[in-house]
């Protein structure tokens, strides 16, 4: 396994695995001994750092979500884990009842929201501290500067240690971070998005907005990410949910977005270089994340071993200059 620092106080600081563990599904599709089994596998093969949210997996059975988190307290617990592992979550997506979505009736990020659900994660994970902790989505009902100021103040408690933004345009993590540092207060480090090797169209529209996706890591974050190298990128579903392997999958509705001339071009070369390289097509998007000019940390989901174990070999793949630029140069 390799590694990575994420942040840059050192009292707040972490080095981190450079493939991250989702837990979404823990502790409800994913029953708890597998769960655990996948957990623990993780640790074992150098795995540092674990995802979840506050909202996880509140589509399972119609509540307002807490399992995930619920069943990592319970697996710290029984293993003696401490600070080794980093176990980021994500709050203000959180239906605010049960049976609806955060799609209409989110929590959203005001003061006393971020407050409660921060304290709501750390009972359910067992932490006197978070050690990063996001804002899941935008809230534009909220002032940005009251949102700002409320994650501030748990740093300064010492009950959050990092802070991350996920699902918010670029232009409201830049103004958010301005806001931050024009009163001296910490801002966001960490930006956790969907991105993979297949790009995206970015006329659709998206689940909470006509103009687009808020959630893809698209050409204007990266362009953002080049130009400050420490922050830190996260990407979710990097393996699009087995749609790499799974043409039914990548061909229907919930990937509209990768339909489009380029896709066939770029998944023939995708082919082409697992072929080379003695790998599978998943690892070698994943390995692609990982050593890219702007580098990502691919978070990846597993509902089996032997799925995790193909995701964790590929931290160890090293892509050829020749094999990078064939993939960079497809569709």
């Amino acid at each position: 396994m390799k590694y990575r620092a994420i942040g840059t106080d050192p009292n707040t600081r972490r080095d981190v695995s450079v493939l991250s563990l989702g837990t979404m599904h823990f502790g409800t599709a994913t029953d708890e001994a597998t769960s655990f089994a996948i957990l623990d596998r993780y640790v074992e093969a150098g795995g540092t750092f674990v995802d979840t949210a506050d909202n996880y997996g509140y589509w399972f059975d119609g509540s307002q979500g807490g399992q995930s988190e619920e069943l990592l307290g319970r697996w710290r617990r029984s293993r003696g884990v401490g600070d080794e592992i980093v176990i980021a979550t994500k709050l203000g997506a959180r239906p605010l009842a049960p049976g609806t979505s955060f799609i209409d009736n989110p929590e959203g990020l005001s003061a006393p929201v971020i407050r409660e659900s921060a304290q709501r994660s750390r009972d359910r994970l067992g932490v006197a501290r978070l050690d990063l902790l996001y804002a899941h989505i935008d809230d534009p009902a909220v002032p940005m500067a009251e949102t700002v100021e409320a994650f501030a103040e748990l740093v300064a408690e010492d009950t959050v240690g990092l802070l991350g933004v996920s699902n918010h345009w670029a232009w409201q993590v830049e103004r958010a971070r301005n806001l931050a540092a024009a009163a001296g207060l910490p801002g966001y480090e960490v930006l956790q998005y969907q991105h993979s090797y297949l790009r995206p169209r970015t006329d659709l529209p998206g689940e909470r907005s006509p103009d687009g996706m808020q959630g893809m890591l698209g050409g204007d974050l990266l362009s953002y990410l080049r130009t400050e190298p420490r922050l830190t990128a996260v990407a979710y579903s990097p393996l699009l949910k087995g749609g790499y392997v799974r043409q039914d999958r990548l061909d229907g509705p919930e990937f509209a977005e990768f339909d489009h001339p380029g896709t066939p071009a770029r998944l023939a070369a995708l082919r082409d270089v697992a072929k080379d390289a003695g790998a599978t097509v998943n690892q070698v998007v994943l390995a692609w994340l990982i050593g890219a000019d702007v580098p990502v940390i691919p978070l990846v989901g597993a509902s089996s071993i032997a799925q995790l174990n193909e995701s964790l070999a590929a931290a160890d793949l090293e892509l050829t200059t020749q094999q990078r630029a064939e993939l960079d140069a497809a569709g």
